[in-house]
């Protein structure tokens, strides 16, 4: 299969600085026997297009998660796949705007009776939104950036004073809307998910506060997730979950619940919350989730068995089917009408075609019928 590697790169098109997982995923591919080639994308769509048009892939592994200083560019670049025809890895535009705003995505989630933390939401430029009588700490965060992107040890607020400091900051800073939402005090989980019509739950991955020092929030900000000289970094890590098989079988059940009541596809992740009395909450739902070699989605694979090369096979395999039932591409359906240039009907043709119907003689009744009447009955 020829596969192309659809990812942002830095600066232009013309930079060959991928993120890790990029040369990942193609060595995996590879190793299974695809022919693959990397296609970078920066801010230039003539050359997206471009270079699409040259390389015909029976498949795009996408990868792209912003376009330009779009950081919610990814639902663009997804549309842009979905009118040129082509086939793709991970969600579409309309599943990726679900996941990423995240008072949607709680919407959704209380339509399926999956339980979430109560939140408000402090947009820029709409009414205030809330979803819930709310009771203090609460965690501010931007509604739709993900990464741990403007998640620091300070958006856990205790006061409206610094709340509406932490909302102005992300309003500024994000030009995102602000998502606060009531504090969940317990474990925390990924559950991986792999699949479309039948989706399976991976082995739950914990993660281990234990390192942090005494009173630090127990909170996965963006230092803890990228700054590797950071306490926060070295004082979390992401392990294999030790769980009884009932609770293991609860945090799945629930990751799945929600997988599907966001349509994710392909492939994703769900992030939860236990308490000590046993309530799952669901954080958020990630789409497309990131697949670097060490990220927890991989450990989970293994965990259950799945190496990586064929967990990326895996998910070729999902999104090729995916296409060939028909819930992929969306193409208007045949329905016999004559379109003229400008593809609206042609409203002559249509008068047309019945007033030379009736000049027509009646047809003559075909004789297997006239044969058929003039049958005796059989005793």
């Amino acid at each position: 299969m020829r596969i192309t590697v659809l990812t942002y790169v830095e600066e232009s098109e013309r930079s060959t600085e991928y993120d890790v997982v990029v040369r990942q995923v193609v060595r995996a591919l590879r190793r299974q026997g695809h022919q693959v080639a990397i296609l970078g994308v920066h801010a230039d769509v003539k050359r997206v297009l471009a270079g699409l048009q040259r390389r015909r892939p029976d498949l795009v592994f996408n990868l792209v998660e912003m376009f330009a200083e779009n950081i919610f560019g990814d639902i663009a670049m997804e549309g842009l796949l979905d009118l040129l025809g082509l086939e793709y890895t991970g969600c579409g535009p309309g599943e990726s705007y679900l996941t990423q705003d995240k008072a949607l995505s709680k919407k959704l989630l209380a339509f399926h009776g999956i339980l979430y933390p109560r939140f408000a939401v402090f947009a820029r430029d709409a009414d205030f939104e809330t979803g819930g009588n709310l009771r203090m700490p609460l965690f501010v965060k931007p509604l739709r950036t993900d990464a741990s992107i403007g998640i620091h040890r300070n958006s856990l607020v205790t006061d409206m004073k610094t709340l509406m400091r932490r909302v102005a900051t992300i309003h500024e800073d994000l030009n995102d809307s602000a998502l606060a939402e009531e504090y969940i005090e317990g474990r925390e989980f990924y559950v991986g998910v792999l699949g479309n019509q039948d989706p399976i739950a991976l082995p739950p991955i914990e993660l281990d506060f234990s390192g942090l020092p005494e009173g630090v929030p127990h909170v996965l900000d963006s230092k803890a997730k990228w700054d590797e000289n950071s306490a926060a970094y070295k004082g979390t890590k992401s392990v294999i979950a030790d769980l009884p098989d009932e609770l293991r079988a609860k945090l799945q059940k629930v990751s799945v619940d929600a997988y599907r009541a966001l349509r994710v596809r392909d492939y994703g992740r769900v992030d939860l919350r236990l308490t000590d009395t046993g309530d799952i909450y669901v954080l958020e739902v990630n789409a497309s989730c990131y697949l670097a070699r060490d990220s927890e989605f991989a450990m989970a694979a293994a965990a259950a068995g799945i190496p990586y090369p064929a967990l990326i096979q895996r998910i070729v395999d999902l999104a090729s089917d995916r296409y060939r039932r028909g819930a992929g591409l969306r193409t208007r359906p045949e329905t016999g009408k004559k379109l003229s240039a400008n593809g609206k009907k042609d409203k002559e043709a249509e008068v047309k075609k019945p007033a030379e119907e009736a000049k027509k003689p009646p047809e003559e009744p075909k004789k297997a019928a006239v044969e058929g009447a003039k049958k005796p009955a059989e005793d």
